[in-house]
């Protein structure tokens, strides 16, 4: 799994090494999932303050399949964490809902083991032409 940092902001692009780690930590189970993680943060109002850190996380499963969790908070730490774990509740909930492409019901389990000739009784060629004697 590669984790690939952006930001503009020169205060979050010191936050990059802790961004780093933290998707690192967070993905570590399901990491065999997950091609590529990309962490974006932005400073929405700029220098005026406020609850305006974003992040941004983008998880690449394979090509055609990503998810895609944003968050808005106070400081970066909390944007980062809030992302990473709404990333990961996805993720699991995905998981979870996959259906198995093949379904194996009951009835197919039990088979009809009839007897093959080889494992029946061997019965005596004087016995089957009474049998047939007597039917005649």
């Amino acid at each position: 799994m590669k984790v690939l940092f952006k930001s503009r902001d020169p205060e979050a692009i010191a936050m990059h090494e802790l961004a780093k780690s933290r998707s690192e930590f967070v993905f570590r189970r399901l990491a065999w999932l997950i091609s590529k993680a990309t962490v974006s943060l932005s400073d929405i109002n700029g220098p005026r303050g406020g609850v305006d850190k974003r992040c941004q996380v983008e998880v690449q499963l394979d090509r055609e399949h990503k998810v895609v969790a944003t968050s808005i908070a106070r400081d970066w730490r909390g944007a980062i964490d809030l992302a990473l774990a709404r990333a990961v509740r996805t993720l699991v909930r995905r998981r979870q809902n996959i259906k198995p492409n093949r379904r194996v019901r009951a009835r197919s389990l039990v088979w009809d083991f009839a007897q093959e000739p080889a494992l029946q009784e061997a019965v005596d060629p004087r016995v089957l032409l009474m049998r047939k004697m007597a039917g005649a």
